[in-house]
């Protein structure tokens, strides 16, 4: 393996300082149009030819051989915030009220035009293309698919990308070949009645005391409908119902999400929603509906790409510091739809915060150490060279058969 140095002080503190600008000025899903500018304009200094607007606001860079059947790996970061109020405190703390990079998006985009830093260095001796994928959308609307369907990775042959996780140390490494992310639909559950006086329950009929009993009714799909081997969450995440204390509600609407690891333990759960939504019907003379948005499919980690990254990953932080990920997370990722298309790998790099201990992503309070940003650029630029080192290796050994 052609191993590469790793980032210098300078690179480390320029990724540091893009992560915190990046920081105080998010913006939410594909209305990045300030980070994509800032990408680009590194990009370019770097002299990586980009093109951009891909997916709306995405960004595709390319390096090395320009040959059309050469080996191809894409790199992936995500570059979306949330709509959080921050409260860190953090002196480069989000200057857009009510938005916030809670999930380590920033800490991602850094990463990767570190990895491209590092990449365009060695940028005559690479064994053939790395795509660099600056992707929308993620949390939640799905960027990822927008850049397949206007040509982000076409000709790409393996594809690889990192999320901060701060459960994990700096300098751990997760690499779990197959499957380790969820199924992440979302359902909407609609009930009404003619609505009342408070006080004469008797003349009407009661959607609070409906979706009530609904609400405590859904947890028993997981806990006695789905195989205690196949993780499964149900989570009804809003209630919308009632306009005074005196007035029985002629509307109630639910939403949520469910979470599931199976095809069959999805659709068993999906026909329990359906089916006791529907009871509430005869049980308390109301009229129901239920609906569900398909989310994203769930993350499974191609075995070869996972042997490249376990490998890659030891060089860079050492073998005991590459850890297993033996559960899936019930967390969703939209890198799903790349797998799809595309053979790779979705690794975590560990980024616990010494401080911050009870500040999970997506908390208003969440952060994580920056020490990650150049190890996840090492490993991102590493695996790209070892990627288009096994795929050469596959390439000629087809060739000697023939």
């Amino acid at each position: 393996m052609n191993l590469l140095p790793k980032p210098s002080s300078a690179q480390i503190t320029w990724m540091r300082d893009i992560r915190r600008h990046l920081h105080q000025h998010p913006e939410l899903a594909f209305a990045e149009f300030a980070t994509a500018r800032c990408i680009a304009e590194e990009l370019k200094k770097m002299g990586i030819p980009c093109r951009e607007q891909v997916g709306r606001t995405g960004i595709v860079a390319t390096l090395g051989s320009r040959e059309t059947d050469a080996p191809c790996v894409a790199l992936r970061a995500d570059m979306d915030a949330l709509p959080i109020l921050e409260q860190t405190g953090l002196p480069f703390a989000s200057e857009v009220p009510g938005v916030m990079h809670a999930c380590g998006h920033d800490g991602h985009v850094a990463m990767l035009l570190g990895a491209a830093a590092l990449l365009k260095a060695q940028e005559a001796e690479l064994p053939g293309r790395v795509v660099l994928l600056f992707q929308p959308a993620e949390e939640g609307d799905g960027g990822a698919q927008g850049m397949i369907d206007e040509g982000g990775v076409d000709g790409v042959n393996m594809i690889f990308a990192g999320h901060i996780d701060r459960l994990y140390g700096v300098q751990e490494i997760v690499v779990q070949p197959g499957l380790i992310s969820a199924y992440t639909d979302e359902f909407t559950i609609e009930i009404r009645g003619p609505g009342g006086h408070g006080a004469k329950p008797q003349e009407t009929s009661d959607c609070i005391l409906a979706a009530a009993q609904l609400i405590t009714s859904l947890q028993g799909i997981v806990a006695r409908e789905t195989h205690p081997c196949c993780p499964a969450v149900i989570t009804v995440g809003t209630i919308h119902g009632g306009t005074a204390a005196n007035v029985i509600a002629s509307e109630v609407i639910l939403t949520g999400t469910l979470r599931t690891t199976s095809p069959e333990t999805r659709a068993g759960c999906l026909a329990s929603l359906q089916r006791m939504t529907l009871a509430m019907e005869q049980l308390h003379r109301v009229a129901t509906s239920f609906t569900c948005a398909e989310g994203y499919p769930p993350v499974i980690n191609d075995p070869g790409a996972a042997r490249i990254a376990a490998e890659v990953a030891a060089t860079i932080v050492g073998p005991d510091k590459v850890r297993s990920q033996p559960q899936p997370s019930l967390g969703g990722e939209d890198f799903s739809f790349f797998l799809q298309r595309i053979p790779g790998c979705l690794v975590r790099f560990g980024a616990k915060h010494t401080e911050l201990h009870d500040a999970p992503a997506h908390s208003p309070r969440f952060d994580f150490d920056e020490a990650v940003l150049p190890t996840g650029a090492h490993f991102l630029a590493q695996t790209a060279i070892r990627a288009l080192e096994h795929l050469g290796e596959m390439l000629d050994s087809a060739h000697d058969s023939e």
